[in-house]
């Protein structure tokens, strides 16, 4: 890991993924603010777990699709480590597809992403040093029945974070994309055994991914080792894409 500990904002934290992300930062020292949406029990409990542990960790209500919650965010945050896993899904046939589930999916996965990196990007340029992270899928990357908008979102964030690792990368600040595979988690848990049993016939590797496996790619990105790495997308799939 990065031998200073910095501010760090990490967007959808209260559960799955995220949790696992803000426990990892946590654990490595750094000042973790994490978001979700509504008053949930889970991001309260996740507090009350770290801070019991002597961590600096703190969850604010907020929502990623909105420009002045961002920039309040932002702000209140001073964020050098950005981790968008803030997420959201409407699975269906485009002809099904309503223009506002369109206009949902894009407003959290990507138009929150690009808000969120405008607003965190001063106080990265001004520290001299930032990473920013966003959570991607591989159906970014190869495409999906039922996810145009869902795939479009995400495949999005590549050109994104490419761009910004050409604009920020002068100052020490590094832009990456994490595409998982199936990742258990409760949510994914709760999904018809069908389509797990198919996510894993797909893998090399013949196991579906953990929150850790991703929580641990992205203490690989934000550490020192990691500074030559900016406008990459990693793969954790147990090589779901390649099949």
């Amino acid at each position: 890991m990065s031998a200073r500990a910095v501010s760090a904002l990490v967007t959808g934290g209260s559960g799955g993924i995220g949790a696992a992300v803000v426990r990892s930062l946590a654990a490595a020292g750094h000042n973790v603010t994490f978001t979700h949406v509504g008053q949930t029990e889970e991001a309260a409990a996740l507090v009350r777990e770290l801070t019991s542990t002597g961590n600096t960790v703190r969850s604010l209500e907020s929502d990623c699709a909105d420009e002045g919650a961002v920039n309040e965010l932002c702000a209140a945050a001073k964020p050098q480590i950005l981790i968008h896993c803030a997420g959201v899904t409407r699975d269906r046939a485009i002809w099904k597809q309503e223009v506002s589930e369109f206009d949902a999916l894009i407003g959290v996965n990507l138009r929150g992403a690009w808000m969120l990196s405008r607003a965190a990007a001063p106080f990265m340029r001004d520290a001299g040093w930032g990473r920013i992270v966003f959570l991607g899928s591989i159906n970014g990357s190869r495409g999906k029945f039922g996810q145009t908008t869902y795939s479009a979102s995400k495949a999005g964030l590549i050109g994104l974070a490419r761009s910004l690792a050409k604009e920020l990368g002068s100052k020490g600040v590094t832009a990456n994309v994490i595409e998982p595979g199936w990742i258990d988690t409760p949510m994914t848990l709760a999904v018809s055994s069908e389509f797990r049993d198919e996510a894993r016939k797909e893998t090399i590797t013949g196991e579906l991914g953990l929150p850790e496996d991703i929580a641990g790619t992205v203490d690989y990105l934000v550490s020192d080792a990691a500074r030559q790495m900016t406008g990459q997308v990693l793969r954790v799939d147990g090589g779901q894409l390649l099949n």
